[in-house]
């Protein structure tokens, strides 16, 4: 596709995996609030599969290992892949050594520093814990059930496949249109005179689309065609437009191989959910920074 037809029509696969996606998020309904709340999804920590046993350096006879290593690298974002190890390691150095000359200055006793180093700590167990508790409700039967269940509850929809030829006045589309009722091959106009250089030269092959991907003239005349039917000239942003609907069928959603991964990341998701809403249900919160809520003043007989 060309910068002309682009947002017009998106990757099939990936709108299909955003409209199930989609609905999956829906059915959260207003817990979608919390999930805005909460941590986003939590992956296991890549210093959990390192070897903390490793060890790669010394600095002044503190160690630095493998999985200290690994930590570094979530850090700053990125992996202990070869061409960054270098660097991770001569960061790990420089964080000892000034560790080090913080904690001989005493940096560590002041209670801020105290406060941070807490925050971080709960922060810490939290991510920890929503990674290895939400991690459980991800297997394969789940992933399925889900997939199924979402799959039966879309709606059925038609998709099409269709050509099209793109030129820029009303009258070079019912010159088009003249030259195809006269029996020219519409793939061949279409590549003679289609300013859509993605498909022109395709001749005009959009491949299958559902309604919501068109823009809504083109989508329109689209989807009245019969196959075979050429449409009388149809004006959209884009210029003017010939349609020729070569098939209609039932529209396919994605396999689950498809959108396993998408899934995946949606249950690990409603799991910390889950885990954060249950939590709060059990905890005793004293909001303290608000005034309590005034009585309800008795009703008169």
């Amino acid at each position: 596709m060309n910068s002309l037809v682009q947002p017009m029509v998106k990757t099939g696969l990936k709108l299909a995996c955003a409209t199930l996606i989609a609905t999956l998020i829906v059915s959260l309904g207003v817990k979608g609030t919390v999930m805005a709340q909460t941590p986003a999804t939590v992956p296991a920590p890549a210093s959990k599969a390192a070897d903390p046993a490793r060890i790669l350096v010394k600095v002044d006879g503190a160690t630095i290992t493998e999985a200290d290593l690994a930590l570094a690298a979530e850090d700053l974002g990125g992996g202990p892949e070869a061409q960054n190890r270098e660097a991770l390691i001569g960061y790990m150095i420089d964080l000892r050594m000034g560790a080090k000359a913080a904690l001989d200055n005493k940096a560590g006793d002041s209670e801020d520093f105290k406060r941070r180093m807490a925050h971080q700590r709960d922060k810490l167990l939290l991510e920890d814990y929503l990674a290895t508790e939400a991690h459980k409700a991800v297997n394969p039967a789940a992933i399925a059930k889900l997939y199924d269940e979402t799959i039966k509850s879309l709606p059925p929809e038609q998709e099409v496949r269709a050509r099209h030829i793109l030129v820029e006045t009303e009258d070079q589309a019912k010159a088009v249109l003249e030259r195809l009722n006269k029996g020219e091959d519409f793939a061949k106009l279409s590549a003679e005179l289609s300013k859509d250089p993605g498909s022109g030269p395709q001749g005009g092959d959009l491949g299958w689309f559902t309604k919501e991907r068109m823009v809504p003239e083109f989508a329109e005349a689209a989807f009245k065609l019969e196959p075979g039917k050429l449409s009388v000239p149809v004006k959209t942003q884009f210029g003017w437009h010939v349609l020729k609907v070569e098939e209609k069928r039932a529209h396919q959603p994605p396999k689950l191989e498809d959108v396993r991964d998408q899934i995946a990341q949606y249950l690990e998701r409603k799991a910390q959910q889950d885990i954060i809403l249950g939590l709060r249900a059990k905890a005793k919160i004293e909001r303290l920074d608000q005034p309590a809520a005034e009585k309800e003043a008795p009703k008169k007989p």
